[in-house]
């Protein structure tokens, strides 16, 4: 609700400075590019995007997803020990994680939305579990291996070679997974320390 009136805010600022400035065809012309060239490129990036999202679903039909969870148990077991009793919350998470690793945050979504259902039925209530927040940090933060959005896009716009970002993506990822990690962590730990 707050981000809507944000974005009305700003709409009606735009087009107040561009009636008290005199330039109201130059903003309604900026304004019909910017439409098209967001047409343009949602266009462009959905056939990268169903291809690795077909992807996913070749991995998960294949088993390759759940090969891929049984790889990425002993630290998922580590960070998650209360999720790590149910199955089926643990091969959502294996998932969700799998999708982030290619890169693929809308294809990541549904797996997180359903691995935290699952978290919250086991834990019961209605506020976030330590291991539903660290979850959520990594999910947001996420290593990617391949950032295939990130490329389609670059790609889209006309980049040589949309994948020549992959060291400075591995390093940046690694870090902000870590660093969230942390603070989730340092958090839980002040949050239940408290009176």
């Amino acid at each position: 609700m707050a981000m809507s009136w944000i974005w009305t805010g700003m709409v009606a600022a735009s087009i107040l400075f561009s009636v008290v400035g005199g330039c109201t065809r130059e903003v309604s012309a900026a304004a019909l590019e910017g439409a098209a060239a967001g047409i343009t490129l949602s266009l462009s990036l959905a056939g990268t995007l169903c291809l690795w999202s077909a992807l996913v679903k070749v991995m998960e039909r294949g088993g390759l997803s759940r090969a891929l969870s049984r790889l990425l148990s002993p630290l998922l077991r580590r960070l998650y020990p209360e999720s790590s009793r149910d199955a089926a919350a643990m091969e959502a998470i294996a998932a969700n994680v799998s999708a982030n690793l290619l890169g693929l945050g809308n294809a990541a979504t549904p797996l997180g939305i359903a691995a935290v259902r699952r978290m919250q039925a086991r834990a019961g209530g209605e506020t976030a579990s330590d291991e539903m927040c660290r979850f959520i940090v990594m999910n947001t933060a996420s290593i990617q291996l391949l950032p295939t959005t990130v490329a389609a896009v670059r790609a889209a716009a006309g980049a040589g070679a949309p994948f020549d970002i992959l060291p400075a993506v591995w390093v940046t990822s690694v870090c902000s997974v870590a660093a969230g990690l942390c603070a989730a962590y340092a958090l839980g730990r002040v949050w239940r320390d408290r009176p």
